[in-house]
């Protein structure tokens, strides 16, 4: 073979070797491309868009926990993205919002910046502590347990300023947002933070002339909520307490005896309830039960902070059962307005 055709050969060769090379090259790019940038988050995500990641997962649970919402289309391409990107040993709890037509790259970015979608923690309607741990625990990663094991101690809650009767003073109903992956604590301190802000100087200087600490607006103001559901009637049932406390008589709240009986579906009170042994019975002891019996809303509580100032010191439900009352100055007013009532409850047989 001469030099000249030697040449060509290794020239021929060195271009083979050449396009050999480009085309693996073309085809490791291509590879790469669609693992990063094609579609890889299915259309099954559309219901249920939220992953929720717990606090202290490891990367397996994370796959997981997005082959349980049948997120992913390629579980593999979505493993090795995450280890070209280092999220394996970066994981961050919490509540993500995923979009169907996401690629692995966006997927993870997501993930691995922490970037949360934030809840709306609502509690209302509450009467127990129990009740509130069990609500909260239903929005964020706190458990129940951990919640109202806080809440029941001693120590704790005193560093709040509160004791373990009356630490429902603390939690003002609304809505809260927060991240999912708080914690029992972070999630009281929370609430602690936003008591300090509701109890500003002014509503400070109000509690302060009613004779009232705020945390005693508080008790007061579960019991007149429990008493009515119309709030613009609460500023008057506020009154009359505040002219029982005022004369040193026993408050003798009926929905302090629901309390006290624990069965919070009695509709109506007996003689029997007034004989409870609680200092929640307001017919037994004077003053204010240790506690609220509620979670008061704003409305009630400013209904006790800026009561009605009037010679009242009964009120009895109205026999047309609007949910209204009257309201009576002496004790024989108030007797004729309960015989009516109670009439009318007996003729719709309600007995508890």
């Amino acid at each position: 073979m001469t030099r000249k055709k030697r040449n060509r050969l290794i020239i021929r060769t060195m271009w083979a070797v050449v396009l050999a090379l480009l085309l693996i090259v073309a085809i490791m790019g291509r590879t790469i491309y669609k693992r990063l940038y094609h579609i890889n988050v299915s259309k099954q995500i559309e219901s249920t868009p939220y992953l929720l990641i717990p606090t202290g997962s490891d990367f397996d649970d994370v796959v997981t926990l997005l082959k349980q919402k049948n997120a992913l289309i390629d579980e593999n391409s979505f493993r090795w993205t995450a280890e070209q990107m280092k999220y394996t040993e970066r994981i961050k709890p919490g509540r993500y919002k995923i979009e169907a037509g996401m690629n692995n790259k966006e997927l993870i970015a997501l993930l691995r910046s922490g970037r949360q979608s934030p809840v709306n923690l609502v509690f209302n309607n509450i009467r127990t502590k129990e009740q509130l741990a069990f609500r909260v625990a239903e929005q964020i990663e706190a458990g129940p347990d951990a919640v109202l094991n806080l809440l029941n101690d001693p120590d704790y809650t005193a560093k709040l300023g509160f004791t373990v009767d009356n630490v429902l003073s603390l939690f003002i109903p609304n809505t809260y947002e927060m991240y999912w992956n708080t914690s029992a604590d972070k999630f009281i301190v929370r609430m602690h933070q936003e008591y300090q802000k509701f109890w500003t100087q002014e509503k400070m200087k109000k509690a302060e002339l009613t004779g009232l600490t705020p945390i005693e607006v508080s008790i007061l103001a579960s019991i007149v909520q429990q008493e009515s559901n119309k709030k613009d009637e609460a500023p008057l049932i506020a009154g009359v307490y505040m002219n029982r406390l005022k004369k040193d008589w026993k408050l003798e709240a009926d929905p302090t005896l629901v309390y006290a009986a624990g069965d919070f579906s009695i509709k109506r009170v007996l003689n029997i309830h007034k004989k409870i042994d609680s200092p929640y019975n307001t017919y037994k002891y004077k003053g204010l039960p240790p506690g609220p019996i509620c979670l008061p809303e704003i409305v009630y509580l400013n209904s006790v902070l800026d009561y009605s100032q009037h010679s009242y010191m009964y009120f009895c439900a109205k026999d047309d059962f609007s949910g209204y009352h009257n309201f009576a100055t002496n004790y024989i007013q108030h007797l004729l307005n309960a015989r009516k009532f109670q009439r009318a409850l007996n003729k719709r047989g309600i007995k508890s």
